[in-house]
């Protein structure tokens, strides 16, 4: 996995930037508020999530880790791919999404072009729990703003659900390694991680 980009920005454009990392110039597929970060010329950071299709290769950036986590969250929503994804963090912020889901604000959601009543429902069902708090929710309840599930979680989430494994059965794989995997969340591998959940799974 490619988990940031650190380089001078060779060009910006209305949906991404081409960054330049040791003479390869990426192209990184963005929302506007981090384009409005990035100069050409000047150089730039941006966590970065690699998105693997049969046909393509595509990287999104973010300015912040915490927005990279949530987009990679979403993904495991039903019908919530990579463009949704990144739609719903150009309309709204991570911690208004957290509050969106975690009240209910199905008028939020559906603010998101592309989201109807039903997908911003469907969405609130599958998410409950699993974003975290908002800060200002966080703090009122004496919990910790960064009570968000492990990256790693929602990576390998999102690659059992694509190999046809439900959202639950994920889940639960996911609980049962996670004990003998954690040792902090930087040293969890995605890939062992994945096969360590599959062997849980068995045969689909």
């Amino acid at each position: 996995m490619i988990a940031h980009l650190s380089g001078r920005v060779d060009s910006v454009a209305p949906d991404g930037a081409v960054i330049d990392v040791g003479g390869v110039g990426l192209f990184v597929q963005c929302t506007p508020i981090t384009l409005a970060g990035l100069r050409a010329g000047e150089p730039a950071w941006v966590a970065t999530s690699l998105v693997v299709r049969e046909d393509s290769l595509t990287l999104y950036g973010f300015a912040t880790d915490d927005e990279r986590a949530v987009f990679e969250m979403l993904q495991t929503a039903s019908g919530v791919g990579p463009r949704l994804a990144q739609a719903m963090l150009a309309v709204l912020t991570p911690d208004a999404l957290r509050r969106a889901v975690a009240t209910e604000d199905l008028t939020a959601l559906t603010s998101v072009p592309g989201i109807g009543r039903k997908g911003a429902q469907r969405i609130v069902l599958e998410l409950a729990g699993r974003l975290g708090a908002p800060t200002g929710m966080a703090a009122a309840n004496g919990l910790s703003a960064a009570a968000v599930p492990p990256q790693w979680q929602g990576q390998v989430r999102a690659g059992l659900v694509s190999l046809g494994w439900g959202g639950r059965e994920a889940d639960q794989a996911i609980a049962a390694v996670d004990a003998e995997l954690t040792t902090g969340e930087d040293d969890v591998d995605v890939a062992v991680a994945l096969r360590a959940a599959l062997r849980v799974l068995g045969p689909s």
